[in-house]
Parts: C-alpha cells; sequence; structure tokens
C-alpha cells in the first residue's frame, strides 16, 4: 500500500487549531480507506486533544442536574420524595442546606438516570 506522505504537526496555537478544523472541513468528503480519510482521522484525534486540553466541559453542578432532569421530565419537586426521603429532605438538598447521601445518588441515578459522576460532583456554594 502506496501512502502520499502528510505533512501533520502538534495543535499549539489558537491559529494551529483553526487551521486544523478547515483542513479538516475541506476533508469531510474523503473516500473511507484513502489518505485522506486517513489524514482526516488523525487530524480529529489531534483536535480532540487540543480540545480537552483547552476547552474542558467540566459535569453541571449536582443540584442544577436534579434541577434540569425535573423540568426536562415535566415534574416537580414532590415527585423527589421517594429518592431524598421527605419534602422537608427534599428541600433542604435542593437549597444546598443538606448534602446528597450516597443512598440519595445511587436512587437518583436508578430512577432517574442523572449520571453518577455528575451527582458525586461537589455543589456550588449556595449563596
Amino acid at each position: 500500500m502506496t501512502y502520499t506522505t502528510i505533512s501533520l504537526k502538534p495543535i499549539k496555537t489558537e491559529v494551529d487549531y483553526e487551521d486544523t478544523l478547515k483542513r479538516i472541513e475541506s476533508l469531510m468528503e474523503a473516500q473511507p480507506n484513502s489518505p485522506e480519510a486517513d489524514e482526516l482521522t488523525i487530524l480529529g484525534i489531534l483536535v480532540e486533544t487540543y480540545e480537552q486540553e483547552h476547552y474542558p466541559i467540566h459535569f453541571p453542578d449536582p443540584i442544577d442536574a436534579i434541577r434540569f432532569r425535573l423540568d426536562q421530565s415535566g415534574l416537580d419537586e414532590k415527585a423527589l420524595v421517594p429518592y431524598l426521603g421527605s419534602i422537608v429532605e427534599v428541600k433542604a438538598v435542593l437549597s444546598g442546606q443538606h448534602p446528597l447521601t450516597l443512598p440519595m445518588i445511587r436512587a437518583l441515578h436508578k430512577y432517574l438516570e442523572i449520571p453518577a459522576d455528575v451527582l458525586l460532583q461537589e455543589p456550588k456554594v449556595q449563596i
């Protein structure tokens, strides 16, 4: 198999990043198993690595995630009683007065399908 030599380099600057994105765009119609398709794959890996370092995506605050899931599901705070214990406990957790416990996290993860990684984050400081 003969390959054309392509000049690849790490993405070190924002200019490199923008140039690489333009090159990726030009390669989007590459035929499978072609040198261009291989270049596209490699450039994608370089961009992903650069983005992870320079544009990390952080988990949302656990309380924000719970509120979002409630809103998304058309539920109110009372829907959390089976998972958190009582309406008093629900209000304490949602106001930041009481931390989520491991059993609460397990229940919210299992029944409301909120990722455990999100629920395990330290909540924002409530003001």
